[in-house]
C-alpha cells in the first residue's frame, strides 16, 4: 500500500474512533461487573434486541467454548432481555434506544466498549443467533485455539458465516427456550459460495448459500456479505467498520493466505432460520434499521412464511467441523 493510501487508512480509523467517541453518549450502564475481568480473560461482545428465548443456549455454548466475560448492548428490548441479563453474573450489560442503523448497525457502540474494557484480550464479536466453529473445537477449548494464536503472532481468525436451516416448513418446530437450534435448523447449503477479494481492505468478499439461492437469485450481487472476522486479539486502536466484515488496521482482515496456502479458519454456524424468524422479518423490514434500509428483511418478508421450506435436494445435513473442512469450508492451516 502506498503512502497516501495508509494514510487515507489512517483518517478512515480515525474516523471510526470519533464516532464510537460520539455514540458513547448513547450508552447507559445496567450492570458494570469488567472490575471481575481477568488480565488473560476472552471477552464476548453483542448488541441484541429481543432476543430472550436465544440467550440461555447463547450464553451455554459459549461458556463451554471458554468465553470468560460477556458484553451486552441491549437496544430497546421489551422482552425480558434486559433483565434476563442483568441476572447473569459474568454479563456486563449496558442499554440504549438510539437508532441502531445510525450507530452503524451497533459497531460504534461495541467499538466504544472493546476501546474502554477489551484492550489485549481475546475478544469475539458475534450476534446471538451466531456459533463459532472452529478446527478441533469437539476436543479443544477456545483458550487452545487463542494459545497456538498467539504463539503464531496471528492477531485475528476468520470465519464463513454458514446459514442453517430446517427441512420442512420453516414454521413446522418451534424452537424452545435453551435448546440447541441446529436440532432444528441442521442443514446448509454446501456449494453456491462465491469469494472475491476486497481491494480496499483487503478482506475476502463472500457471497452465497441459502439466503442467495432463495431470497436473492434475480440479484446474488445483493445478497448478505458472509465474511466475517469475529475473533480478533484487542488493541484498543482497532476499530470494526462494516459489522464484523471488515475492520482497520486492514491487515487484520487478512485471515487468508495470501501466498496461495492456507490459514486456519472457522465457520459461524448461523441460526436465523427458525420459526422465530418470521414474525422478526416482518417487524424488523417495518422498523428499517438495518442495512439498506432493511432492504434484506424486506426481502425475507416478501417471501418468507411459517410454510416456507428452505430444503432442496442439494442441501447437506450439518455433522461436525471434520465434514466442513472436507467441503473447504473450514480449514485447521498448520495448527496440528
Amino acid at each position: 500500500m502506498g503512502l497516501i493510501s495508509s494514510y487515507r487508512m489512517r483518517l478512515r480509523r480515525r474516523y471510526w474512533r470519533i464516532r464510537a467517541l460520539r455514540r458513547r453518549r448513547q450508552l447507559s450502564v445496567v450492570r458494570d461487573r469488567t472490575s471481575r475481568i481477568g488480565a488473560d480473560a476472552i471477552l464476548s461482545f453483542t448488541t441484541v434486541r429481543n432476543e430472550r428465548l436465544r440467550l440461555p443456549y447463547f450464553l451455554d455454548y459459549y461458556r463451554k467454548k471458554g468465553v470468560d466475560h460477556f458484553f451486552f448492548v441491549d437496544n430497546g428490548s421489551d422482552d425480558g432481555t434486559r433483565d434476563y441479563l442483568a441476572a447473569q453474573e459474568d454479563v456486563s450489560l449496558w442499554t440504549t434506544t438510539a437508532s441502531y442503523a445510525k450507530s452503524a448497525f451497533g459497531v460504534d457502540w461495541l467499538n466504544w466498549l472493546m476501546r474502554q474494557h477489551a484492550h489485549r484480550h481475546w475478544c469475539l464479536t458475534v450476534d446471538v443467533d451466531e456459533f463459532l466453529v472452529y478446527p478441533f473445537c469437539d476436543t479443544r477449548p477456545l483458550r487452545a485455539l487463542t494459545d497456538w494464536l498467539d504463539a503464531s503472532s496471528i492477531r485475528s481468525f476468520g470465519a464463513m458465516l454458514l446459514d442453517m436451516y430446517p427441512k420442512g416448513p420453516i414454521g413446522a418446530q418451534p424452537y424452545r427456550e435453551g435448546q440447541d437450534p441446529f436440532e432444528i435448523a441442521a442443514w446448509f447449503d454446501s456449494g453456491n459460495y462465491l469469494f472475491e477479494k476486497n481491494s480496499t481492505f483487503g478482506n475476502l468478499w463472500i457471497q452465497g448459500g441459502v439466503r442467495a439461492r432463495r431470497f436473492f437469485e434475480g440479484a446474488p450481487g445483493k445478497a448478505p456479505a458472509l465474511n466475517k472476522v469475529p475473533l480478533v486479539k484487542w488493541r484498543r486502536e482497532f476499530v470494526y467498520i462494516s459489522s464484523t466484515h471488515a475492520l482497520l488496521p486492514r491487515g487484520l482482515n487478512q485471515t487468508y493466505d495470501t501466498m496461495g496456502g492456507e490459514k486456519a479458519t472457522g465457520v459461524l454456524l448461523h441460526a436465523k432460520f427458525l420459526n422465530l424468524f418470521v414474525d422478526r422479518a416482518a417487524e424488523e423490514a417495518g422498523r428499517s434499521e438495518h442495512y439498506r434500509a432493511g432492504d434484506e428483511y424486506k426481502a425475507y418478508a416478501g417471501g418468507l412464511d411459517a410454510d416456507e421450506d428452505l430444503w432442496c435436494k442439494w442441501s447437506e445435513r450439518y455433522i461436525n467441523w471434520r465434514q466442513l473442512e472436507i467441503l473447504g469450508l473450514i480449514s485447521k492451516g498448520n495448527w496440528a
